[in-house]
């Protein structure tokens, strides 16, 4: 279904009102960095209502000194600004057949934002991280009951987990977004990035880490965004994490119609993990053939 038949909320499209999903028409992208009003949005519960002023950010867990960290101390800490691209696993969900259950995305559930804030590596040195610690759980302030039959009785809270070592290699707690303060939508006052994973890893509204020495099984962790892994006749459960390589057109259009035999500049994006975009090719017959297309700008890991 086309853009201007669906619903608009600022310009995205509504994929859901309560918890609220939008989506970026993805053919209004128009360069490297996805503007804040444009960039989509991702909820599993109602945005929590945070003051600043009230809030704290605890570690603790396997650690010799847990602590809470509050907002004002966090902004005197050593920052940083990266680009990193953000894509829902569920980006594209729409076109798969027979349909999956879940936001039904089109196109347009990423986007790339320069991010600003504190390398979590400096708080879990702080903490004194004991060498059982194995796994980094982070916690948001978002949270509610589940009707899914497999999710635990009562309230949860959304988290997920990351490996101490890519904890400490490049994850940021984010308090700025293309220069500017979080938005409620985006996880104020503070967020996780994790670039290179999915985005469900990069947790909003963040309120504890926990250092574990067991791997983390929360619902978050292997019910949803998890799939099955087989080792020989052995399925288990995987937590979801690296994004997998993926070009996308953005114009023309979906739905768009083409004169023949004219033509057409034909753009989009491509990106992977940690990887890089050394070549993208186009058909324009059904992939009997193909061109390369010209890469803009320079590559940036994880963006």
């Amino acid at each position: 279904m086309a853009a201007d038949s669906q619903k608009l909320i600022a310009g995205r499209i509504m994929r859901g009102e309560s918890p609220l999903n939008l989506e970026m028409p993805f053919e209004t992208l128009e360069g490297f960095l996805t503007s804040t009003e444009s960039f989509y949005v991702r909820t599993h519960f109602p945005i929590p209502s945070i003051d600043k002023d009230a809030w704290w950010l605890r570690v603790e867990g396997d650690v010799e000194n847990s602590f809470a960290i509050n907002y004002e101390e966090l902004l005197e800490l050593e920052s940083v600004t990266i680009p990193a691209t953000l894509e829902c696993a569920g980006n594209n969900r729409s076109f798969l057949e027979p349909k999956a259950k879940g936001v039904q995305w089109g196109l347009g559930a990423v986007g790339t934002a320069e991010w600003s804030g504190v390398p979590l590596s400096i708080l879990l040195d702080r903490a004194g991280v004991k060498t059982n610690g194995c796994h980094v759980i982070l916690e948001g302030a978002d949270g509610g009951m589940l009707e899914d039959p497999k999710s635990p009785p009562g309230e949860l809270k959304f988290a997920r987990s990351v490996p101490i070592a890519k904890a400490r290699a490049d994850v940021l707690l984010a308090y700025k977004m293309n220069g500017r303060e979080l938005p409620p939508e985006h996880g104020f006052p503070l967020r996780a990035i994790v670039p290179g994973w999915y985005a469900m890893a990069s947790v909003k509204w963040l309120q504890r880490i926990i250092i574990a020495e067991q791997p983390f099984t929360g619902y978050y962790q292997t019910i949803d965004y998890a799939y099955w892994k087989r080792r020989e006749a052995i399925a288990e459960l995987t937590p979801l994490t690296e994004m997998q390589v993926k070009a996308q057109i953005a114009k023309p259009a979906e739905g768009d119609i083409v004169t023949a035999n004219s033509r057409v500049r034909v753009h989009g994006a491509a990106w992977t993990s940690n990887g890089e975009i050394m070549m993208v090719e186009l058909s324009t017959d059904g992939g009997a053939t193909w061109t390369e297309a010209k890469l803009l700008g320079e590559s940036k890991p994880n963006a």
